[in-house]
């Protein structure tokens, strides 16, 4: 065989090139992978609930669920609650649709599925963070000073990527579109990170024998911050070292993503067993 076949020979490694070079999109799509399974769950448990409550105009269980909740479904507040449930099932839009724009078989394969539902997303993604601002601050849907300054700046770095991401998508510049709208899918999912990270925060807490905490305690607190911004700064670690990191990075960033893919594993199962299931098998 020439020297020249063995250059282009894919079998063969080039001289130099990092033989764990592929390892870290594998553990992306790993990350990915069991994301979109989790929140698929959580569309479930959405639509199972307040869905079929909008479906059956029966709103009995939402209001038998208002105290558990800051200030969910109450009975005699025909805003509060239409604006509440419309947040409620935005998300459920959100969450769906955007595991469908991060999938590249899509955008490769059906170009105007992928941009309408693009806009889709971002017009819903502006509109349920509207709504959860006028719901914390008009509504009065708040738990704690410290805590409560999480959710509104998600709100805000939610409205500021999703006009990012539509400046780069009409820009043509596709690069650009990409990164921030996968930087709008974290900050998006926030609400979702969070019941999956507060689960297993509660729970580990629970059986350290430690104090059980309430909305104004420190673990809630953490979390409502943590929860989107250790999946943004995730994402920024994983983009620097695919793009610009030494093999030295590019492992330890895949491992650091195995365990989070792990921990949000985890998180997903127990909030099915005790947030989640729960409620649907009383709805």
């Amino acid at each position: 065989m020439s020297t020249a076949a063995l250059a282009v020979d894919p079998a063969r490694p080039r001289p130099g090139a990092d033989p764990a070079k592929g390892l870290l999109p594998a553990t992306g799509k790993l990350w990915f992978l069991v994301a979109v399974a989790g929140q698929w769950t959580f569309v479930w448990y959405m639509l199972g609930v307040y869905g079929h409550a909008v479906a059956t105009w029966n709103f009995d269980p939402l209001a038998a669920r208002s105290k558990e909740m800051l200030k969910g479904f109450i009975p005699g507040d025909p805003v509060g609650d239409t604006v509440f449930v419309a947040h409620v099932l935005m998300a459920a839009v959100l969450t769906f649709g955007g595991t469908l724009q991060l999938m590249p078989w899509i955008r490769a394969r059906v170009p105007a599925l992928h941009r309408w539902t693009g806009r889709v997303f971002l017009a819903t993604a502006t509109g349920a963070a509207l709504a959860g601002l006028w719901m914390q601050w008009v509504r009065g849907a708040r738990a704690d000073p410290i805590s409560d300054i999480g959710p509104t700046l998600d709100a805000v770095l939610i409205l500021l990527f999703c006009a990012l991401t539509l400046r780069a998508a009409l820009a043509k510049d596709f690069d650009t579109h990409r990164r921030w709208a996968m930087r709008t899918f974290m900050v998006v999912n926030g609400v979702w990170f969070l019941r999956v990270m507060i689960i297993v925060l509660m729970l580990g807490n629970h059986a350290l024998g430690l104090p059980k905490q309430g909305l104004d305690g420190p673990l809630f607190r953490f979390a409502s911050f943590a929860s989107y911004l250790i999946p943004l700064g995730v994402l920024e670690l994983y983009q620097f070292a695919k793009a610009r990191g030494g093999p030295g990075l590019r492992r330890a960033t895949a491992a650091l993503i195995v365990v989070a893919t792990l921990a949000m594993g985890a998180g997903i199962v127990l909030a099915w067993l005790f947030m989640w299931s729960p409620v649907l098998a009383k709805s």
